[in-house]
């Protein structure tokens, strides 16, 4: 199939250099960590030859992002079975379980924020399990975060910082097909942009104090709970702030087309490349 998906070399050279320019940022804003913080490139509404683009080598980037069931189950179909998906955007309940029963390589979903869609993931991956083999997944638990509203805005999914400790021991002791591996959050758009180096964003600061509580709480070891925070306007201020994974997006990719305009998969005439 990806031997059907032509990739323009100038679209390529786009992104490489922007994919480069994002990781060198990362490693500067994280100079003293052995392991630089993961990034997941957000590639909603930007099509698979875009991905493919920067999954093949030199890069062979794995993680990227989507907010939408429908695309990403599309573009999972379309390329390779060694990228690792990660579902990032607003999810319903009733959209559980498909996600995780028909995307063999989701590899972490990172916007639960109720029991009822934790349980719904559970019994989407026990029926992945049981139609391909469960020795097949053996061991290989689909990743979840746990989603904290830390803004107090009511648009924002998220449970609230003092409910997270129950949500995260429901994951680790009634789902036995996850595994729990972090905290997710989107701060305010107007604390993201006001993010200076040399101070902290208080979206990062709760989440960073929130992950603190529900370690002690759940007697986790130091470093068992991951962060994910920081996006394309503050990511580095989310490194600085002890983030372990960021999701950029429209740095790498550039800005996204209207919804109804995305494409799944652009044609590409090489001979006007």
């Amino acid at each position: 199939m990806t031997s059907e998906m032509p990739i323009s070399p100038t679209r390529a050279s786009t992104l490489s250099k922007n994919l480069i320019s994002v990781l060198s940022r990362i490693s500067s804003a994280s100079p003293t960590r052995t392991t630089p913080p993961r990034l997941v490139a957000v590639s909603k509404l930007k099509p698979a030859n875009d991905i493919l683009a920067l999954h093949s080598p030199p890069h062979a980037h794995l993680h990227f992002g989507e907010n939408y069931l429908q695309e990403l189950l599309q573009k999972a179909s379309l390329l390779p079975r060694e990228i690792r998906w990660h579902f990032i955007g607003a999810l319903q309940t009733n959209k559980c379980r498909p996600l995780a029963e028909q995307v063999g390589n989701l590899w972490c979903v990172e916007s639960v924020d109720t029991v009822k869609k934790a349980d719904e993931l559970d019994k989407g991956r026990r029926r992945l399990w049981e139609k391909e083999g469960e020795e097949r997944w053996k061991g290989e638990r689909l990743r979840v975060c746990v989603q904290v509203n830390t803004s107090g805005e009511t648009e924002k999914s998220g449970v609230e910082p003092g409910e997270a400790a129950s949500l995260c021991r429901h994951v680790r002791e009634q789902c036995p097909r996850l595994r729990l591996l972090g905290l997710m959050t989107i701060g305010a758009i107007a604390r993201s942009r006001g993010a200076v180096e040399g101070k902290e964003n208080e979206d990062f600061v709760t989440l960073r104090d929130v992950r603190d509580g529900v370690v002690k709480e759940l007697g986790m070891e130091e470093g068992e709970l991951e962060l994910s925070m920081g996006m394309s306007e503050d990511f580095e201020s989310a490194i600085r702030c002890g983030s372990d994974e960021v999701r950029v997006g429209s740095t790498i990719f550039g800005e996204r087309p209207a919804k109804q305009d995305a494409n799944i998969k652009d044609e590409v005439d090489e001979a006007k490349d």
